[in-house]
């Protein structure tokens, strides 16, 4: 049969590299985050990378195998969707996660649509979305030297002051390809050599920056502006994610229109989302959008279809309404629809449990109690800002004082959070007596990992604080830490005796 007529899946690069040097040089341009990431992070750093690299190199040699299809994984791409994957992993995750989601990335979202150039959504990004659903506990653990604790993301939402200077050289908790200077060495190598385009990546900065500089609350406050660039994935979104040639538009304004979309939509998800870290979903959704993009943006070389739409408008021809694209687009605007929508009707009914649960724990390190009365004003001079010193971080969230049925003192309670946790946020309530002696603890919040953190809430450690009568106690003499948990024990002890110091200095005597 004639083999001289060839068809095959766009895009056309009209130029002598190949795609094998063009993944080489996205390799090397991403070596400066990760030998920054496995500096920092250290030798977990490195189990993630190679797990995740390793991986997808292995699923997509193995789908070669069994499906008789030539050898692509030589081509390097697999190395690369395992490499950007595990860029955007904490080195804190289970190796599981890493495995899984190189597999999902190159056998589902890659290989299941045809191999490269058909895949209709960034591999690397959908597999850590899929992560993020499937696994939270396990994609938000974060730590450095095995002191867990909230990533600079989180901070901002929060509405904290953050380092900007440690996430730019990338010394700050996060993810491991967290540098923003080697993200950026990369990235502009790759622009200075005409492999990325400059319209895409500029487009999501200036469309991120622009939206945050108006609805952010700062206006153009350039520490604000500065840290959320910074941090949550921008800039290796930016860069790496929305500039891959298969999930990105063909024409210039297309792509200015597409970074755009990107900028925005990752703007709104970081102020009104409830994840601190949401910029993956903003490039996935983009990805939706350019099919459509580029059958109603086209340069003029490929004017053709242009064309073809004024014929059709005449009447010189049927229309073909583009039925897939609308109905995946239309699919995804419900989805984020629904989310939104879910949230605004369960947001009350979460405040009415979480207040619940702060009452119920106020009763249990109270008993006596009949009523409490606040101390709001000593809590917001405070400013929300880290308690004391050699507590670590801790707030104190409320303070109040019990009272009986008579209107007498019977102790005070303080509510306590530690951002230090192994998992996260640990909360709890601290009361104390009229003597000065401890009635114990409750929890608020403790999502440490199951089998191991979790003990810290159960009466075998919790009783151990029943009728301290110290101004501030020890681990390890004082308190029996549970072995293993450490860090746990060490975030709850700090919290009491924050609690403590917070009762003693500014509380009683009132």
């Amino acid at each position: 049969m004639n083999q001289r007529l060839n068809l095959s899946a766009g895009p056309h690069v009209r130029d002598s590299w190949s795609t094998s040097f063009i993944m080489k040089m996205v390799l090397l341009a991403l070596m400066p985050a990760t030998v920054i990431g496995i500096v920092t992070f250290g030798l977990p750093a490195l189990w993630v990378v190679l797990a995740s690299v390793i991986s997808a190199v292995a699923t997509e040699f193995v789908f070669d195998k069994l499906t008789g299809r030539p050898d692509t994984w030589k081509d390097g791409s697999a190395a690369v969707t395992g490499l950007m994957l595990a860029l955007t992993l904490s080195a804190q995750t289970p190796l599981y996660a890493p495995v899984i989601g190189s597999v999902f990335a190159i056998l589902v979202v890659k290989c299941a649509f045809g191999g490269l150039g058909k895949n209709f959504v960034n591999p690397a990004l959908a597999a850590r979305c899929f992560l993020l659903i499937s696994f939270p506990g396990a994609m938000t653990v974060y730590g450095i030297d095995g002191v867990a604790s909230a990533t600079p993301c989180a901070e901002l939402a929060a509405g904290r002051a953050v380092n900007i200077t440690s996430m730019f050289l990338g010394s700050a908790n996060g993810v491991i390809g967290g540098s923003i200077l080697g993200l950026l060495i990369g990235g502009l190598a790759l622009w200075a050599f005409d492999i990325i385009h400059g319209q895409i990546w500029m487009s999501v900065l200036g469309g991120f920056t622009a939206f945050m500089a108006i609805f952010g609350g700062h206006g153009l406050d350039p520490r604000f502006l500065a840290a959320h660039l910074c941090g949550g994935g921008v800039i290796i979104g930016a860069f790496f994610m929305a500039t891959d040639y298969v999930t990105s538009p063909m024409s210039r304004l297309g792509q200015t229109f597409y970074g755009v979309l990107i900028g925005v939509l990752g703007a709104l998800f970081r102020i009104k989302g409830q994840a601190a870290d949401s910029f993956s979903y903003s490039v996935i959704v983009a990805n939706l959008f350019v099919p459509l993009i580029d059958t109603y943006i086209v340069d003029q070389p490929y004017a053709f279809r242009k064309r073809m739409i004024k014929l059709r408008a005449e009447g010189r021809q049927p229309f073909r309404f583009p039925k897939p694209v609308v109905a995946l687009t239309v699919i995804a605007l419900l989805a984020g629809v629904a989310l939104s929508g879910v949230y605004s009707m369960t947001k009350e009914r979460i405040d009415e449990q979480k207040r619940a649960a702060a009452a119920a724990a106020y009763k249990t390190v109270l008993p006596e109690a009949e009523q409490f009365e606040m101390f709001t004003d000593k809590v917001e001079s405070l400013g929300g800002e880290v308690y004391g010193s050699g507590f670590g971080r801790v707030y104190i969230q409320d303070a109040l004082v019990g009272k009986d049925a008579a209107g007498n003192i019977v102790g005070y309670a303080v509510s306590v959070t530690s951002a230090e946790g192994y998992d996260g946020n640990v909360t709890l309530s601290v009361g104390v007596n009229t003597e000065g002696k401890l009635n114990g603890i409750s929890f608020t919040e403790l999502h440490e990992t199951p089998g191991k953190g979790m003990l810290c809430g159960e009466s075998a450690f919790m009783d151990q604080f029943a009728g301290k009568n110290a101004a501030s106690l020890t681990l390890g003499t004082d308190i029996d830490a549970i072995t293993g948990v450490t860090i746990t024990s060490k975030a709850v002890t700090n919290a009491v005796n924050a609690g403590l110091d917070f009762i003693n200095t500014q509380l009683r005597g009132e």
